[in-house]
């Protein structure tokens, strides 16, 4: 996608988040997490001002340039996405931010306080190889703050009915929690965020349903079919247990 076009689509789909999340806390970003969530979770894990941190799949830095502003810590985020990146950049004018375009795994050489991972390890099939990177990269004491989708893998039915399905892949609480321990690292803190998580989702699916045609003229209307279908079997999976969603800090040795 080029900067133009992600750009526009931001721009188009700006009124229903807004909507579609709590007062205040939607930031530019594209998850079901808020601004508060991710503060806190930032907070939980250490970062405040000078603290280096490294966000994996930043996208356009919402989450980063708001911890940025609030935290005062040195941040650097990575996304394949160069249009993202690009668009990051362009919005992050007087903050101590820099931006990497480069697929992860392998993470760029670095040493790090804090590494951030929000919203997108559901994203990684194979996460071993992931977690010993974001290891290697974190200083002694440094720490991983994430947020994860724990449950079991995708049926084939579910598969099928979940739109890019290629980056659906969750895993259970305790396998990754196990994978964390096998790269050295040790969790620290952990909170189940699946009832606020739901709630966001709900409230997009209303905001979607609502300005459908304008967002419709502007993404087309197989891409916003298609972000409905996908908010309204996170919907189910959340709401019936099937996925939970949970916030942690894990510490290097």
């Amino acid at each position: 996608m080029s900067l133009d076009r992600r750009a526009l689509a931001e721009e188009v789909l700006r009124d229903a988040r807004l909507a579609g999340y709590p007062p205040g806390q939607y930031v530019q970003q594209e998850s079901f997490a808020t601004a508060r969530d991710v503060l806190s979770l930032a907070r939980q894990s250490g970062v405040g001002r000078d603290t280096e941190v490294l966000d994996l799949c930043c996208g356009i830095a919402g989450f980063g340039r708001h911890l940025t502003r609030e935290l005062g810590c040195r941040y650097v985020g990575i996304d394949q996405s160069a249009a993202a990146i690009d668009l990051a950049r362009q919005r992050s004018t007087g903050l101590t931010c820099q931006f990497i375009t480069a697929t992860i795994p392998p993470i760029p050489a670095g040493e790090y306080d804090v590494v951030l991972l929000l919203e997108t390890v559901l994203a990684f099939r194979n996460k071993d190889v992931l977690v010993s990177d974001i290891a290697g990269v974190l200083r002694p004491g440094g720490r991983f703050a994430c947020t994860i989708e724990a449950g079991v893998p995708l049926s084939v039915a579910e598969r099928a009915a979940m739109p890019q399905s290629d980056t659906v892949w969750p895993i259970p609480l305790a396998e990754f929690t196990a994978l964390l321990a096998s790269s050295g690292l040790t969790v620290s803190w952990v909170r189940d965020d699946s009832t606020a998580h739901l709630c966001v989702v709900d409230g997009l699916l209303a905001a979607f349903a609502a300005q459908h045609d304008a967002v419709a003229a502007g993404i087309g209307k197989s891409a916003i079919a298609e972000l409905i279908a996908t908010h309204q079997l996170w919907s189910q999976w959340i709401g019936a247990g099937r996925i939970r969603k949970y916030a942690m800090v894990a510490q290097k040795a």
